[in-house]
């Protein structure tokens, strides 16, 4: 009874611990800095800026960043791109940011910007392309960042 107690208060503390999925994107990053970072980093690597706007709470923003992470996409987006992530939080964070870049988010998330290593928009996803990225499946999305890496060269 003591072994059943005890494992019982390991597992209620690590669920309290848990909160939930890990964010994948940063809520408290100032955007900006972290896209004129990504730039400086892309004009030495000589690679275009992939900027991915989306939101922790977005399933779909998740099944794309576990693509880039782990799917057929992840060896295509690691050696095309350097990546950004923003975080527009409920459609209120970083919207201007997304606009200057001609990305509607009101047409859904994810979505992204490419970016030259100069910072000039190469391709902007204006018709929420990426939006069921969790319909599309690796594959789709493997397809997509086929494409869109053929035109950011």
């Amino acid at each position: 009874m003591r072994f059943l107690t005890t494992a019982l208060l390991v597992a209620t503390s690590l669920c309290a611990t848990a909160g939930g999925p890990p964010a994948i994107y940063d809520e408290g990053v100032d955007a900006k800095a972290a896209i004129r970072t990504t730039l400086a980093e892309a004009e030495k690597a000589k690679l275009p800026v992939l900027v991915v706007f989306g939101a922790n709470w977005c399933g779909d923003c998740r099944m794309l960043d576990n693509s880039f992470k782990h799917g057929p996409s992840a060896p295509l987006i690691a050696k095309s791109f350097k990546v950004v992530k923003v975080d527009v939080g409920r459609f209120d964070r970083n919207v201007d940011i997304a606009e200057s870049y001609r990305v509607p988010l009101k047409k859904g998330i994810p979505a992204v910007a490419v970016l030259s290593p100069q910072g000039k928009l190469i391709y902007a996803t204006e018709g929420g392309e990426l939006a069921d990225a969790r319909k599309m499946g690796d594959q789709g999305v493997y397809d997509f960042f086929s494409r869109v890496t053929a035109s950011a060269k």
